[in-house]
């Protein structure tokens, strides 16, 4: 999985780029098939946004995340993340198991 990080109006230190490339690599616990991340930290006046473009098998997620502090952007944008790729991953396994069943339905008649 390659990761990039994009920072708006904020230097993206060791810590900050260490951070984001552990949470997204959780990401991949769920489905294996994630090829490309693009991080976006953004900061303005109070508010501290993270948000994140997700290329997946058969899929491109986003997701976006906006709070005072950084690292709460980031887990909050982790974890919305990580709901769409359980629910992608859904969707591809049920897709496949009912492709199935027709097919073997066709063969017993």
């Amino acid at each position: 999985m390659q990761i990039n990080i994009t920072g708006h109006h904020i230097d993206i230190t060791d810590a900050l780029r260490s951070y984001v490339s552990e949470k997204m690599e959780k990401l991949e616990r769920h489905f294996d098939h994630v090829t490309n991340v693009h991080v976006i930290l953004t900061v303005s006046k109070q508010n501290q946004k993270a948000e994140a473009n997700v290329h997946v098998s058969g899929a491109d997620l986003f997701a976006q995340h906006e709070t005072e502090d950084m690292y709460a952007s980031i887990d909050g944008l982790v974890d919305k993340l990580d709901r769409q790729i359980i629910k992608h991953k859904e969707k591809v396994s049920d897709h496949r198991q009912k492709s199935g069943g027709v097919k073997n339905m066709g063969a017993e008649a």
